[in-house]
């Protein structure tokens, strides 16, 4: 019989509840409970070999000894009841109709910076904010396509949004290729269980990009980088899923303000173009000359309308995390709402008092540079030495405006496999929100979890894993 550990009593577990499961993990933990260990050990070892088989890796930058790696893909799966879902959703259709209602605002209008909701020096010096945006028409006034919204559940068992992702969110494709693995190694439990599919969202990925155009039979492609960026299975993997061509920059070109493919019958062109480059590289006439990943004269082609890119250029001020703590405002600004999915408590180092407040605080804190990503450029205060509490003290006496500040949120906790048996470990979710016409999701989401204990930090980079996300669309049978 499989044993569990109890999570502490100052954490807010998925699935445990005093002395047993939540009632929508009942079933799921029955069945773990009879299911011996070498068995899940067993499958444990026929996931790592699949997934390597398949080549489901992402690479990281900086390490001698090899750049590919196996992102630690967990067996237990993280479930969510659909009431709660049902809410969830919600808030995120609400949260990204107002991001997105905010970037055509500050493109055109700017009706939130005249009206002092957001300071106008905050948006406009922002280095992710693209004068070249201004006054451009999108279709639909969409500018995020594609959203990947980070949440985290306290101890109080409430959610919080912890992060917007609206540049080129990634982790998609291991929500679809672990749901693919459970499916693979544990059909009983998906015969026994009714669990929401997420198998479709390329079908939807691929209709929001084609309706984002107004051609008639619009041709989408997948702009990656190269075989060498972090995410470059994502790329080729949604690419083959969609059935579009995955591309990199070289293979476009700009002739009379539109964008065409090269292909052995000839010049294709391009209407719609799901980019995973940042805006500083796709196009070196406008932006910057030395990259080789982007394409000259894209940026005309893009203002003139011949071509959408999804998301769109400048989205990136949105997702900044100095700009993040305005997102309820905006809420209430755009949609006259009260918002569903509240933030983390968040303080703003540029503002004088905030500083303060950090400053003699820093121990306490999670400190983060408003531009980072991936779990780097940040302090957990808690679990910090007073050297690095120190020379994060300096850093922000520095340079005050490129970092935020929030509160060590215990994040919750799931049953993982790690080492020492079956252990609870912290995880958060990324839903993944789809914007055209309509907007449109998967139920649940890619679940990351920290396997070491008591780390907070998720990040694939960071030595964080993966797991599949159920959402429980009725009671078990």
């Amino acid at each position: 019989m499989t044993k569990i550990q109890i999570p502490g009593p100052e954490v807010f577990d998925e699935m445990l509840h005093g002395d047993g499961a939540r009632a929508h993990y009942q079933a799921y933990l029955d069945w773990l409970q009879k299911t011996p260990d070498a068995s899940l050990e067993q499958k444990r070892l026929e996931a790592d070999t699949l997934f390597r088989r398949f080549g489901i890796t992402f690479n990281v930058y900086g390490e001698e000894e090899g750049t590919e790696r196996l992102i630690p893909f967990d067996l237990i799966p993280r479930a969510i009841p659909h009431s709660e879902w049902v809410q969830l959703e919600l808030g995120l259709r609400q949260r990204v109709t107002a991001l997105n209602r905010f970037l055509h605002d500050i493109y055109h209008d700017q009706d939130i910076l005249r009206a002092g909701i957001i300071p106008a020096e905050q948006v406009l010096t922002n280095q992710q904010f693209q004068v070249a945006m201004m006054g451009v028409d999108l279709p639909g006034e969409t500018y995020a396509h594609i959203t990947g919204v980070d949440l985290i559940r306290a101890s109080d068992g409430e959610y919080y949004v912890l992060e917007d992702n609206l540049r080129t969110p990634s982790g998609v494709s291991y929500m679809l290729e672990n749901r693919k693995m459970m499916m693979r190694l544990f059909p009983e439990l998906f015969l026994a269980q009714s669990v929401a599919p997420v198998e479709h969202y390329p079908n939807l990925l691929l209709d929001t990009l084609q309706c984002a155009s107004e051609a008639d039979s619009p041709c989408v492609v997948v702009l990656t980088p190269g075989r060498y960026n972090s995410a470059f299975f994502e790329h080729a993997f949604l690419a083959q899923q969609m059935g579009v061509p995955l591309v990199e920059g070289a293979d476009l070109f700009v002739r009379n303000s539109c964008v065409y493919m090269r292909t052995t019958t000839g010049p294709r062109q391009v209407h719609v173009i799901y980019r995973r480059i940042d805006d500083a590289f796709l196009d070196p006439l406008a932006f910057n000359p030395d990259s080789m990943l982007g394409v000259p004269g894209l940026l005309s082609a893009y203002r003139d309308g011949n071509v959408v890119l999804a998301n769109a250029l400048g989205t990136g001020v949105a997702d900044d995390k100095s700009i993040y703590p305005y997102v309820p405002d905006m809420i209430r600004f755009y949609l006259d709402e009260t918002p569903i999915l509240n933030n983390v408590p968040t303080w703003l180092c540029r503002k004088e008092d905030d500083l303060a407040y950090v400053l003699e605080n820093l121990q306490q804190l999670v400190v983060k540079e408003v531009h980072g990503a991936g779990g780097y450029g940040m302090l957990i205060g808690p679990k910090a030495s007073r050297g690095e509490i120190e020379h994060f003290r300096q850093l922000l006496k520095q340079n005050p405006s490129n970092y935020i500040a929030q509160p060590t949120l215990c994040l919750s906790t799931c049953p993982t496999m790690v080492e020492e048996g079956i252990a609870p470990r912290h995880i958060d979710l990324r839903p993944f929100v789809l914007t055209g016409r309509e907007i449109r999701m998967v139920p649940g989401g890619l679940t990351r979890v920290a396997l070491r204990e008591g780390s907070l930090v998720v990040n694939s980079s960071q030595g964080g894993g993966t797991k599949d996300t159920w959402v429980l669309e009725g009671a078990p049978c």
